[in-house]
């Protein structure tokens, strides 16, 4: 392994959320601990992450977000099969069933999707360099298709595909969390023939639901990368770059009612879990873990 080259992209997602998420991934953007975010554009405090990527000039691209909080579409807003009876997006679980029933207009999906690619463009001055889903939502049946189609319109050429090695052996995840991360992979799996039809790229390795709010240690993040690593160069031995994505939820905890994407911050947001996870990233062990292991920290345009 000493010879290989690799790039890590360490995305904290959700930025946007509220000024205290925001806060802490500008933290840890600052201390070198995360190369990218990834822009919640329908979080309340879209506008300030934008202006705080432009500051410190944070490599940023877009969280496509169909399940939690009100589209950003103004046509969307009022009657669209995208809302439940509160006139909110249907939640991480309820959009699953509702696809599922088929109740979902893939129209309104895609209408709702450029609209955030629009609005990111407005935010930022700049189209996003990559683009993935909000709880997993962009490699759902159906869904993927549309994705695909609004990334090839607008020439985006990233995104994540959530299939993590060693997933199966992480005994430390409660079965119910676990059945929704193996729905996730499966999803992912049917997701990559159309992603590749449609030209998207995506990095070698992705890494970041075995290692998710409590669950996140040094420890842990190195033997992920150590063992995806090692899995990938068994398979192709003669590779010289391996890439990878390390998905992370930094920040200091949400207090109610500030923050969300329009019905205040979820329970996770105002847990210890992200602080949990700012801290365990800035660690100065997992610096020299990288440095040591040859790991270079980039975003999606250096690859």
């Amino acid at each position: 392994l000493r010879m290989l080259q690799v790039k890590l992209i360490v995305t904290g997602d959700d930025f946007g959320y509220c000024p205290r998420r925001n806060q802490g991934i500008v933290d840890c953007f600052l201390a070198g601990a995360i190369s990218n975010v990834s822009l919640l554009v329908n979080g309340s405090a879209a506008a300030d992450a934008a202006k705080l990527a432009r500051r410190y000039n944070i490599p940023i691209g877009l969280h496509a977000n169909l399940s939690e909080g009100s589209p950003v579409c103004e046509v969307l807003k009022t009657n669209s099969s995208l809302l439940n009876q509160d006139g909110f997006f249907h939640g991480k679980m309820g959009f699953r069933t509702a696809l599922s029933k088929s109740l979902l207009n893939m129209s309104e999906v895609k209408q709702e999707l450029k609209a955030q690619v629009e609005l990111f463009h407005e935010l930022t001055g700049h189209l996003p360099p990559h683009m993935d889903g909000h709880q997993h939502v962009h490699v759902l049946p159906e869904v993927r298709h549309v994705f695909a189609e609004v990334l090839e319109e607008y020439g985006i050429k990233y995104t994540r595909v959530p299939i993590e090695p060693g997933l199966h052996n992480c005994d430390w995840i409660p079965p119910s969390l676990m059945d929704f991360y193996l729905g996730v992979e499966e999803d992912s799996f049917n997701t990559v023939d159309v992603f590749t039809k449609h030209g998207i790229r995506w990095p070698d390795i992705y890494i970041g639901l075995s290692t998710m709010g409590r669950n996140m240690s040094v420890s842990g993040i190195r033997s992920a990368i150590d063992s995806a690593i090692l899995e990938l160069t068994a398979k192709a031995p003669q590779s010289r770059t391996v890439t990878i994505e390390l998905m992370v939820h930094p920040g200091y905890p949400s207090v109610p009612p500030v923050g969300g994407c329009g019905e205040g911050p979820d329970d996770f947001s105002q847990s210890w879990e992200r602080l949990h996870e700012l801290q365990t990233l800035i660690k100065p062990e997992l610096q020299s873990y990288y440095k040591g292991r040859n790991i270079q920290l980039c975003s999606f345009k250096d690859l």
